[in-house]
């Protein structure tokens, strides 16, 4: 049976290769891994995926006179390195050793492909977040009007970090803040992880904070890739506290800029920011006092000068009031004293009119006295019952009473008559009003 070495297989398929490739292709694949040697030479994984499934896998290599002036290069366009994970559309070459096997030698990479993609990317997030309908959720939270407890979420060594603490505790107003640092990492590929576990620690003490500020300083735009991403982003929209962010550069704008409640240029910028807050509420606080108290002299002034006229008006009018009274009182005075010795003199008259008259005339009052004493005295003899009976007239009693009503006579009843000369007694049986 006729039969091929290895050597010879591999060689076989090398030849055919190069016979039946272009002698280039370009290609789009995602670094899985990459590293470099002390000879400069850049080794990579290419990977393409499919729903975060691997679905294919190569080789390739960059020589490293190639990826330094490459490196360079793309640096230069894009503001990042060449990394895992990014996607790049690359020039290759196909070989086939009869050792290593097949691999790709990498001449040439398209920076603005990468820039795409990455657009790209960030678009998607950003309509992700906007069709979950929390794009704008932070924005719609109010700042407090005087923040005073900031958490702050930054690395303990940045510069930015030290330019914000600095910014804020020098301030020209001598405002006090309560500021707790929660440390994190703030680039790399663990920065997006520790950041939103900080954020996590921030909201267990939410109680005790009003704003939350996550600041960074400058840096490489690849630096910034973790504050691109959907997780983070939608921490930030959905944290329930105001966002304000200070990251990276004055170009820059993350997606973490984008969802938070308010974007600063820089973390010296964050504190000016948080100062010029307190700083206005303390002007419209002050130009507030100003007004009450300019309202409160104007009203004193015109109660003032209400009290005073109505002081004048009631001073005349109590002299006016006094004034006749005093009148009043001089005539009458004048009218007691003429008529006390008007009273005294008719008084004097009547006394003198009364000593005369009973002077003269005490006997002939008692006599009209006597006399109608006696006139008295013959009408109830008159009345007399002795002489009433006399004069034919008779009495009734029943069973030995006077009656006034003799409706009240029960039958059976003794009715006694009297007469002048006799006392008849009869039995009462019944009567008959008359007509």
């Amino acid at each position: 049976m006729e039969h091929l070495s290895l050597y010879e297989l591999n060689k076989t398929i090398g030849e055919v290769l190069a016979k039946n490739l272009d002698p280039s292709y370009w290609v789009v694949a995602e670094i899985g891994q990459m590293q470099t040697n002390q000879k400069g030479h850049c080794y990579l994984e290419l990977v393409e995926k499919d729903d975060h499934q691997i679905k294919a896998k190569t080789r390739a290599t960059i020589w490293s006179y190639t990826y330094r002036n490459l490196s360079t290069w793309f640096h230069g366009i894009t503001g990042q390195s060449l990394k895992p994970g990014m996607k790049i559309l690359f020039n290759a070459t196909i070989q086939y050793h009869e050792i290593y096997g097949f691999s790709l030698n990498i001449r040439d990479i398209d920076a603005q492909y990468t820039l795409g993609e990455r657009a790209k990317k960030r678009q998607e997030i950003i309509a992700q977040l906007e069709e979950d309908g929390i794009f704008d959720m932070n924005k719609e939270l109010k700042l407090p009007i005087v923040p005073q407890r900031i958490a702050v979420i930054s690395s303990e060594t940045a510069a930015g970090y030290g330019d914000f603490m600095n910014q804020l505790n020098e301030n020209d107003f001598g405002y006090s803040f309560n500021v707790k640092l929660f440390n994190s990492v703030m680039q790399g590929d663990q920065a997006e992880s520790i950041i939103i576990s900080s954020m996590h620690q921030v909201f267990e003490e939410i109680e005790n904070i009003d704003l939350l500020v996550i600041i960074r300083g400058g840096g490489a735009s690849l630096d910034l890739d973790c504050f691109d991403s959907y997780d983070l982003g939608s921490h930030i929209a959905q944290f329930p506290l105001p966002v304000i962010t200070g990251i990276g550069h004055e170009r820059d704008e993350t997606i973490a800029d984008m969802v938070a409640h308010t974007k600063m240029k820089t973390p010296t910028a964050v504190a000016e920011f948080i100062i010029s807050g307190c700083r206005n509420f303390e002007l419209k606080l002050n130009d507030s006092f100003t007004t009450m108290t300019n309202a409160l002299q104007v009203s004193v002034e015109r109660e003032n000068s209400i009290i005073d006229q109505l002081s004048f008006k009631f001073q005349r009018f109590a002299e006016q009031k006094l004034n006749e009274q005093d009148n009043i009182l001089n005539h009458q005075i004048q009218s007691l004293r003429f008529s006390k010795q008007n009273a005294l003199t008719i008084n004097k008259q009547l006394l003198d009119g009364f000593s005369q008259t009973f002077s003269k005339q005490p006997f002939q009052v008692l006599k009209n006295q006597h006399e109608l004493l006696n006139h008295f005295e013959k009408e109830l003899a008159v009345l007399d019952p002795e002489n009433v009976l006399k004069r034919g007239y008779s009495l009734t009693k029943v069973d030995g009473k006077n009656i006034n009503n003799f409706d009240e006579i029960a039958s059976g009843s003794t009715i006694t008559t009297i007469t002048k000369k006799l006392e008849i007694n009869s039995k009462y049986q019944s009567s008959k009003k008359r007509k």
